[in-house]
Parts: C-alpha cells; sequence; structure tokens
C-alpha cells in the first residue's frame, strides 16, 4: 500500500457494537482491504481523529464517537472490469440490487482475479463506492461463491456506509432457502453455538466452545417441506459469521445437499433418488455420478432468498427477492416426486 493518504476524509460514527473496540481493529474491520499495522502507521500520521484529536492506536472506542479517517491509497489496485452478466433486481441513484449467480466469487481474492462479481460491477456501473478498497467496490456484504441470491450494492461511500451500520447493528434482515440430507424433526428452532476457524482445515469453520476467537452464532430455521430424507428449509440469520448456515446445518446433523466442505457430498444425482438404488437413503457413501444429465445439483443448495433493510437515503424499508435457481427448483422437482 502507498504512504499516499486520501485528500478528503471519511467521516464515521461509532456504533453500539464497536464499544470498547481499539481504534486500529475498528477500521480495520471496517475496511478489510486495509491491514491493521497500516492504520496503525495511519494513527500515527495523524490521519486519523477521535472527536478532532489524534489519538495512539490503543484508543477505545465510546458510543457515539466520531471519527476522521484519511485512508491511505493503494497505487496498483486497479481491478479489471469484466463484462459478465448480472442480473439486477433494482436499481436507483444510490445503490444497486442484483441476484448473484452460483460460482461467481463475490470479489478477488487467494488468486481469484478474474470472473469476480466487483470485476462484473466495475464494467456495467460508472460509479461504485471504494470504502472497502479498491479490489471491493461497491461490495457491502458477500455471498460464499457457490451461494446464489440477493447482495446489495452501493454506489457511493455515504451509502456503503450507511448501509455497513445497518448490517453491523443487525437491522437487515437476510432468509435463506436449502435442501438438507435428512429429515429435520422440529418444525422451528433456534441454533445458537460459538463458531471459529478449524485448526486443521483453516478454509473451514467449525462449532467451537465459547472464548479466544470464538464467534457468537444463532440461526433460526423453519421447515417448509419435507421428503423421505432431505428437508427443504428457510434460514434467518441473526449474525453474520463466515459459512454460518453451512456449519450450523452441519451441526444440527443435516449438512446441505452438495456442500462438500461440510459433508453434503460432491452432488446429488437423480438416480440416487431411484427407490431400486442399491446405494441410498442414509448412506456414507458418496452418490455415483453416472453422467452430467444424471446430476440435479452439485453446488451447495443454498440461496440467498430474500433481503430487506431501509434506504439509507430515503429512509424506507425495502425487501427484494431473488427467485429460486433453475438447479435448486429441479432439485426440489425430482425430491416432490421422490417416494
Amino acid at each position: 500500500m502507498s504512504d499516499e493518504l486520501s485528500a478528503q476524509p471519511l467521516v464515521l460514527t461509532v456504533e453500539a457494537r464497536a464499544h470498547g473496540w481499539r481504534v486500529d481493529h475498528y477500521l480495520s474491520r471496517l475496511f478489510p482491504n486495509y491491514s491493521r499495522a497500516l492504520f496503525q502507521k495511519a494513527i500515527e500520521q495523524q490521519a486519523v481523529l477521535v472527536n478532532g484529536l489524534a489519538v495512539k492506536a490503543s484508543r477505545r472506542l465510546r458510543v457515539n464517537d466520531r471519527l476522521s479517517v484519511q485512508l491511505p491509497t493503494a497505487p496498483d489496485q486497479t481491478l479489471p472490469a469484466e463484462d459478465l452478466p448480472l442480473e439486477i433486481l433494482y436499481e436507483d441513484e444510490s445503490l444497486v440490487v442484483i441476484n448473484k449467480a452460483a460460482g461467481m466469487i463475490t470479489h478477488p481474492g487467494k488468486g481469484n482475479y478474474r470472473g469476480t462479481l466487483a470485476g462484473a460491477l466495475q464494467f456495467h456501473f460508472d460509479s461504485l463506492s471504494d470504502a472497502a478498497g479498491a479490489l471491493r467496490p461497491g461490495i457491502v456484504h458477500r455471498l460464499d461463491r457457490d451461494t446464489s441470491g440477493v447482495l446489495v450494492v452501493a454506489k457511493d461511500n455515504q451509502v456503503h456506509h450507511r448501509l455497513s451500520g445497518q448490517f453491523e447493528r443487525r437491522e437487515v434482515t437476510k432468509e435463506y432457502r436449502a435442501i438438507a440430507w435428512g429429515v429435520i424433526e422440529r418444525d422451528s428452532d433456534f441454533i445458537e453455538t460459538h463458531v471459529c476457524v478449524n485448526p486443521q482445515a483453516r478454509e473451514k469453520m467449525m462449532v467451537c466452545e465459547p472464548g479466544g476467537n470464538a464467534r457468537h452464532a444463532v440461526t433460526f430455521y423453519e421447515v417448509l417441506e419435507r421428503y423421505y430424507d432431505f428437508t427443504y428449509v428457510r434460514l434467518f440469520p441473526k449474525t453474520g459469521r463466515t459459512h454460518q448456515l453451512r456449519v450450523h446445518l452441519r451441526h444440527l446433523g443435516h449438512p446441505i445437499v452438495a456442500d462438500r466442505l461440510y459433508g453434503g457430498r460432491p452432488a446429488l444425482p437423480k438416480s440416487y433418488l431411484d427407490p431400486a438404488q442399491p446405494v441410498r437413503r442414509d448412506s456414507r457413501k458418496p452418490p455415483e455420478i453416472v453422467d452430467d444429465a444424471d446430476v440435479l445439483i452439485r453446488r451447495q443448495a443454498l440461496h440467498a432468498y430474500r433481503l430487506s433493510f431501509r434506504h439509507p437515503v430515503t429512509g424506507a424499508q425495502m425487501e427484494f427477492e431473488a427467485p429460486l435457481p433453475p438447479d435448486m427448483e429441479n432439485t426440489l422437482a425430482a425430491l416432490r416426486n421422490t417416494k
């Protein structure tokens, strides 16, 4: 990153959740494209002020503190625009709501710099926020690569921060739809755990005991339909932890269909639903894939179905739905015909 600082500072108000946080920790959480060490350097340069005063990186924040932040600039962080299709559900001068396709990475990372939603946004829109860094233009929140559904994008930094604040304060309502292995017995319930990075496989999360780096995670679920050995369920995450819904359904003993990372097996073939299939029903052996035409779904059967939030400029309550994608619709149709 460059030593050069933006000429126009961003002004932020500290929300209740961040009370007691160190100022450098708070800023690195708000702006994940920048390291904590880089913010510490900016604080030393008095590029970060709290209530108009220079502070140390260790300064603990209080609710309603006013931060003025000059972000470091990035000399070579230009994200190439890519002419990729986007399904736009809504657009105005402040924001865009899209239905993200399964298989599309939200933003570049870990060597994946092409084919991203961020690159597609750069191509389709002239103005996007850069509050999360140049590699995440407009990106307020994210969906996993193979999760489809509703996602909101900010066109300027003020809109970005107002939307981020709603997510931070848990004022946004998110509803997901999922198809899980096995029959979930309760019609509805809360799943409340702590989660952390799996030390044996750092790309995965796991349920763990409280303490250390564990994060509190809460999901409410409601069963929509049951089949012989599958359940169609809707999920309402009350917290926003990485892979939360996938980890929670695995913890419940009902991993999401075709979620290879969390025990959902790599794909679901039509032939597996045939009662004459010898390896079927509760078998630990992955179902055999006869050919591509036999596959109903080969990515986690998880879809961000509905998103509700206040418009960051007008204050109006807004709600958007993304219809189920064909692979999930086809899977449900096949399950409904299974005896």
